[in-house]
């Protein structure tokens, strides 16, 4: 098996050609020479039943043609011109009359003679009426014979036999031209089965080559050409749909580092900037800072930790395209909203939150949904004017739940609604408030995740809008998200 596994795939499929045409071959070519063999045999026994019956049937006309025993050396030499004695009729190469006793006729009793044919246990059953015949295989002298005993008219029997060398020559001669035909048939399959599999394997070592050359290069843009509908056809277009996949996936990875970088220098250079000047301070005699403004300082700091972490989590949030071994359950979509609600009013927001909820159920990761949850509360929030009124909304029917988050706050130009959920974008009027601009991309990533909808608009109050809708317990589509 080992051996096997380590032919190249053009060699194996040339050897299973070659193996399948010598199995048909040899099994065509067995049966063949079965048949002509059973064919020629039968030919035999029917001129062996004939003769023997003609005998038989007039045994007394017979009699007086058998020779008498022949000598020693005679002995293997069948009635004939060359024999001892001519016959009346041309009945079988070789044959005898015996009696009820099982002697020949006329067998002489001197010494050296021998009877024309072997008298075998049931010839002389057949003799003596136990059998009503024998069929038999002798050998006489270096020849092969056929022999039928048949019982006579009148009592005793008569002994047919046909030399079987012409037959086994013929055999023999259809086995080689056979034996050499198979051979042939077989060779000439596996020239025919290694031309077939390097043409039928030509699409497989382009694609090969093709593979080859993007693990070198790194070029995830080079597309494998696809001609025709076959499976190869098939695989090279799947292949180029991976490499597509890839490269959006290593476009989007470095657009997320790149982002990110951009994103984290403010903050991380405020916060060098404020250390170093601590620092300069504590060192420096004479330059100690005053109460308030090392608290200042001290307070900017606390912000900008803050800051730093909340976009360090929804960083790492963001990139966690796979969400990884976390088991999906049934979930009370309510409880989780309302949990949200009670840890953003924790924070002292001032924001009033109306909630109306719906008991609703879907399949998800309780943890994931709350944050998601919370980004939109968040978002909210800070969109709205101090004392302002968020307005949370869960309603749900037989296929979806949906989920709304109104806000009173400026609402969203219509030029950015487009571009809301994108991963570090920022409207021009957010740009000077705290924040990354990963909340709603997480929203919507999670949303995704779950199989749902994310849609942003304008509420009724002049607001932000924003509504997810996700797919209830056992609504989901076979083989779909989660």
């Amino acid at each position: 098996m080992s051996r096997w596994r380590r032919l190249t795939l053009r060699s194996r499929l040339s050897l299973l050609a070659a193996a399948a045409v010598a199995v048909a071959v040899v099994g065509v070519s067995a049966l063949a020479w079965l048949v002509v063999r059973a064919q020629l045999y039968r030919q035999l026994d029917s001129q062996l039943d004939t003769d023997a019956r003609t005998i038989a049937a007039q045994p007394g006309r017979w009699r007086d043609a058998v020779p008498p025993r022949m000598p020693d050396e005679d002995y293997g030499r069948g009635p004939g011109p060359g024999g001892p004695r001519h016959f009346e009729h041309d009945i079988g190469p070789r044959w005898q009359l015996l009696d009820p006793t099982g002697a020949p006729y006329g067998a002489g009793t001197g010494p050296g003679v021998r009877p024309v044919l072997p008298v075998t246990p049931g010839a002389l059953q057949v003799a003596g009426g136990i059998r009503r015949d024998a069929r038999e295989e002798i050998g006489i002298g270096w020849s092969d014979y056929r022999m039928l005993t048949v019982p006579a008219v009148g009592g005793g029997a008569v002994q047919v036999a046909v030399a079987t060398d012409p037959v086994d020559r013929t055999l023999g001669q259809l086995g080689l031209l056979l034996a050499a035909g198979s051979l042939a048939g077989i060779a000439g399959a596996a020239l025919l089965g290694r031309s077939v599999a390097r043409a039928g394997l030509a699409p497989v070592e382009r694609l090969t080559r093709a593979v080859e050359h993007v693990t070198v290069t790194k070029d995830l843009q080079a597309a494998i050409p696809v001609d025709g509908e076959d499976e190869v056809a098939r695989l090279a277009r799947s292949f180029n749909a991976m490499l597509g996949a890839l490269d959006s996936s290593r476009a989007a990875q470095r657009m997320l580092v790149e982002d990110a970088g951009h994103e984290l220098r403010t903050p991380l250079t405020s916060l060098r900037t404020n250390i170093e000047l601590l620092v300069r301070a504590e060192a420096t005699p004479g330059r100690t800072l005053s109460a308030e403004d090392r608290s200042r300082l001290l307070g900017d700091l606390e912000v900008q930790v803050v800051e730093l972490t909340q976009l360090t989590n929804e960083l790492v949030e963001l990139a966690r395209e796979d969400p990884g071994p976390v088991p999906v359950e049934e979930v009370d979509l309510s409880e989780v909203v309302a949990s949200a609600v009670e840890r953003v009013r924790a924070r002292g927001t001032g924001i009033v939150f109306d909630t109306r909820l719906a008991a609703v159920t879907v399949d998800g990761r309780p943890a994931a949904l709350e944050r998601m949850v919370l980004n939109l509360l968040d978002n909210a929030a800070k969109w709205s004017p101090p004392g302002g009124t968020v307005d949370v909304r869960l309603t749900g029917t037989d296929t979806a739940a949906t989920l709304t988050v109104a806000d009173r706050g400026p609402g969203i130009d219509p030029e950015d609604l487009p571009r809301v959920f994108e991963r570090f974008y920022r409207a021009l009027a957010a740009r000077s408030m705290p924040g990354s601009g990963l909340g709603l991309a997480i929203v919507a990533q999670t949303v995704e995740q779950h199989g749902g909808t994310v849609t942003a608009g304008r509420a009724d109050t002049g607001g932000a809008l924003l509504t997810v809708t996700l797919p209830v317990t056992g609504d989901r589509t076979p083989n779909g998200p989660l």
